[in-house]
């Protein structure tokens, strides 16, 4: 996992070489790091250029040192950092449009490019929605909701509308359901409709399906507001 660096190495090719084990996935978002003492050995580097390189992760966002607890991963790329930013400044019904928009293009682009094993992985996390749900596992809901819209977006075949699909919704992770209460019967779990028309390769209905879900959601929001 680790590179042994030479002691006198600038900051920089520490700061590069932990930003790439967070891009990587080496260390999660909300995961803590390991003791600055076990990286000081494992890189062969001093404390001073431990914390120079640390320092910079925190100010562009990747990283958070929290007094007396540790310091966490609070985002995996800086692109996600600024845009996590921008986020938080947005309401709910701002951020479902913007999804609106990058759902819409993924139905439309996953009709025309999906494989057999794209189906496989939507259909595997539409089930786990539904089991879930039926569970009354919440979080476990939210997590398949989250890998099942990203699943639709891989299979759309577009690096940069991944990336933007990522960044924009890893922190938060909205994804229809993911900062509202689950109650009762949710509007089309697991998207079966969508779902359909992918495989069909039916981009008509795709739109329509997304249309609709999106369009209830800021439905339940609007009556929330006026309460």
């Amino acid at each position: 996992m680790f590179e042994k660096l030479e002691k006198q190495t600038l900051s920089g090719r520490v700061y590069a070489q932990l930003e790439s084990m967070i891009a990587k996935g080496d260390w999660e978002v909300g995961s803590r790091i390991p003791r600055e003492a076990d990286l000081m050995e494992k890189l062969g580097v001093s404390r001073n250029t431990l914390r120079e390189a640390i320092r910079g992760l925190v100010q562009v966002g990747l990283l958070e040192t929290r007094q007396g607890d540790g310091t966490f991963v609070t985002a995996s790329s800086e692109l996600s950092a600024i845009l996590h930013k921008r986020m938080i400044r947005s309401s709910e019904i701002e951020a479902l449009e913007v999804q609106h928009a990058l759902d819409r293009e993924a139905a439309v682009l996953a009709c025309v490019r999906r494989t057999d094993e794209d189906m496989k992985n939507i259909r595997h996390y539409s089930e786990l929605c539904r089991r879930s749900l039926d569970g009354e596992d919440h979080d476990m809901f939210k997590n398949a909701d989250w890998n099942l819209h990203r699943s639709v977006v891989a299979a759309a075949r577009n690096q940069l509308l991944t990336d933007l699909y990522q960044n924009l919704f890893e922190k938060l992770q909205i994804s229809i359901t993911s900062t509202r209460t689950i109650s009762g019967s949710l509007y089309e779990v697991g998207h079966p409709t969508l779902i359909a028309a992918i495989e069909d390769r039916d981009a008509d209905r795709a739109v329509k399906a997304v249309d609709d879900y999106i369009a209830h959601f800021k439905q339940q929001q609007e009556n929330r507001a006026e309460e």
